[in-house]
């Protein structure tokens, strides 16, 4: 079955929407700041990596081109988009709890 008409652009979209809050996240949360790193901080920007690399997967995999009778790529592209999703909430939680 072919996916909906729009699926590859929006799926495409949130990925990068998402990676740019992401960014302004590190950007925010002090990422730059002088004092030295401790493990909840490596664990944060690891986190945040990983969702990176996450979404930018799903657009790569959604975009990938298919044969004309060939299975879509949507499904494997909307489970990156997701995990890079989780990831990224997890880094942003880790980071603001105590």
């Amino acid at each position: 079955m072919r996916a909906p008409t729009g699926s590859v652009v929006g799926l495409c979209s949130a990925s990068a929407t998402m990676s740019a809050m992401g960014m302004a996240f590190l950007g925010y949360w002090g990422v730059h700041e002088p004092t030295p790193w401790n493990t909840r901080d490596i664990a944060v920007v690891c986190l945040a990596f990983l969702s990176f690399m996450a979404l930018g997967a799903a657009i790569w995999i959604a975009t990938t081109p298919v044969p004309e009778d060939a299975v879509e790529r949507i499904a494997p592209a909307r489970r990156s988009f997701a995990a890079g999703l989780i990831l990224m909430w997890l880094g942003m939680i880790l980071a603001i709890w105590h």
